[in-house]
């Protein structure tokens, strides 16, 4: 018969084989792309003034815009450099790592109620998934509909990150509410509808942030909930529970500030500007 130990020194085998297939899977995904970019030269990009209008939103950034493109133009933009390269990679490879990694280490057996699992899957997945189509195809032939199509995605993406991810919040605070905790996860996703709505149709980047405001602070009285002991949950959990909206907020502000590049223009272009 087969002990305990050696079906654990199997599983643990069986871990690892797994994880080192991942980091090779990902190195040579890496190497490849700088191979692509030494041997591929890209098309002459333009300057901010010779750019399309509809991607004249940031007057910082002056040098890099990619011109008009074909899907296949735009898909082979991911091996040149351009102001949108950063963004591209910096939403494509956490949502690579979300997609193999969190189903690998998501203690699904410890989750009674599954739906939660699963939404907080696809929390962490949907924006940016949103944001990686948006800058990579945002210079389509197809101009300005389809850029605001593709804004529009982005954009839900980012309101399914703050709907989703509340759920399980909502969910286990009101754990032993039922009926209350029906209603609010109701009003949340009624609340969120409205945010969707108000940042697809806002004008602005101070507008589109104010879009969630209702969320956060429904968010927000779950943590106060918490904190005066009424609600349900893990004590040592509130601590995160700030520092992700609080990292949210922190993120909208440099956002609509143009921080850093507002200070520098020109110098900010490719790297560390105020959306990566």
């Amino acid at each position: 018969m087969v002990s305990n130990k050696f079906l654990f020194a199997i599983i643990l085998l069986y871990v690892y084989i797994g994880v080192q297939s991942l980091f090779y899977f990902f190195g040579g995904v890496v190497l490849t792309i700088l191979v692509a970019m030494a041997f591929l030269n890209g098309p002459r990009l333009l300057d901010w003034a010779n750019s399309p209008p509809h991607l004249q939103f940031n007057k910082y950034v002056l040098t890099g815009y990619r011109p008009i493109s074909s899907v296949q133009d735009c898909i082979r933009s991911l091996f040149y450099m351009h102001n949108e390269l950063g963004n591209i990679y910096t939403h494509g490879i956490p949502l690579l790592c979300f997609l193999f990694l969190i189903p690998l280490n998501f203690p699904w057996s410890q989750i009674s109620v599954t739906w939660l699992g699963v939404v907080h899957f696809l929390a962490c997945l949907s924006p940016q998934l949103g944001s990686v189509l948006y800058h990579l195809f945002m210079n389509h032939e197809g101009g300005e509909p389809v850029y605001h199509t593709l804004l529009t995605l982005d954009m839900c993406g980012i309101c399914m990150i703050n709907t989703l991810g509340a759920l399980p919040i909502v969910y286990s605070t009101l754990l032993c509410y039922p009926f209350t905790r029906t209603v609010a996860l109701l009003v949340y996703i009624l609340l969120s509808s409205y945010a969707i709505y108000s940042a697809i149709t806002a004008r602005s980047s101070v507008r589109r942030l104010r879009s969630f405001a209702w969320q956060a602070l429904f968010r927000f009285s779950f943590f106060l909930l918490r904190w005066v002991g009424v609600g349900g949950g893990s004590p040592t959990s509130l601590q995160h529970f700030l520092t992700m909206d609080a990292l949210a907020v922190l993120g909208g502000i440099i956002n609509i500030s143009r921080i850093p590049e507002r200070f520098r223009p020109g110098l900010f272009d490719y790297w560390c500007n105020s959306h990566q």
